[in-house]
């Protein structure tokens, strides 16, 4: 779970966080949250699939691999696309709501938080002010939450139309090994395909209608990770 605490400049005075990418600060995941609002960006770079929770509900994700704990995306310390999703650039923070407050908390045990004297980016400045690296952060977590807080509307217009299926994906990689994606949904182009005018009228009139396509259009990206995961593997160790 990891200890979340509300970020204050007398507590969190000197703390430091790790800036850049790399499997030791938390960055060797598969998938990571995204929203309608970022799949413009996101469908660049990255296949946008959809996950059931254990709630129940469906979340829509930017995978990164083909398997747990795989970034295809992660060399050394660097991030292999020119656009990161909100819900990684914003580690080690989180946003709490207290009445009509959206306040910034830090998870202290996240691999990116330093405490005083080691390396990495100040939170606060000598006066107890937030620094530019802490006024970014708060803005990508409002973006975030905001996007999360939209993302049920478009679940529900999915659903209602019963265009979201569950799908596989069976690749064959260059050393002979045939591997199976499972779990998630995606949208049936043929469904939406059908639909008529009203419908589709309706679902762009509420800003869904964009999205969905963003969505179709980063199924293109799973020949992107089919070639990264070969060329992985084909990599001297």
């Amino acid at each position: 779970m990891g200890q979340h605490l509300l970020l204050n400049d007398t507590e969190h005075r000197d703390l430091r966080v790790s800036v850049g990418h790399g499997a030791h600060l938390g960055d060797d995941v598969m998938g990571a949250l995204t929203f309608p609002d970022e799949f413009r960006s996101v469908q660049a770079h990255y296949p946008i699939v959809f996950r059931r929770e254990a709630a129940g509900g469906l979340v829509p994700l930017a995978l990164f691999g083909l398997q747990e704990g795989c970034n295809l995306f992660l060399d050394g310390d660097r991030w292999d696309a020119t656009y990161v999703p909100l819900s990684i650039q914003r580690q080690p923070f989180l946003i709490g709501i207290a009445g009509e407050q959206r306040l910034v908390h830090v998870d202290m045990d996240h691999p990116r938080v330093r405490q005083a004297g080691a390396e990495g980016a100040p939170l606060f400045d000598e006066q107890g002010g937030p620094t530019a690296h802490l006024e970014r952060v708060r803005s990508v977590l409002l973006a975030l939450h905001d996007g999360v807080d939209a993302t049920p509307a478009f679940i529900e217009a999915l659903q209602r139309l019963a265009l979201l299926e569950a799908f596989f994906l069976d690749v064959r990689l260059d050393d002979g090994s045939l591997n199976r994606l499972a779990g998630f949904h995606t949208i049936n182009e043929e469904r939406l395909g059908a639909l008529d005018g009203a419908a589709l009228e309706r679902l762009a009139g509420d800003g869904h209608l964009l999205p969905i396509y963003m969505v179709l259009a980063s199924m293109s990206r799973f020949r992107d990770l089919i070639e990264r995961t070969n060329r992985r593997r084909a990599a001297p160790r």
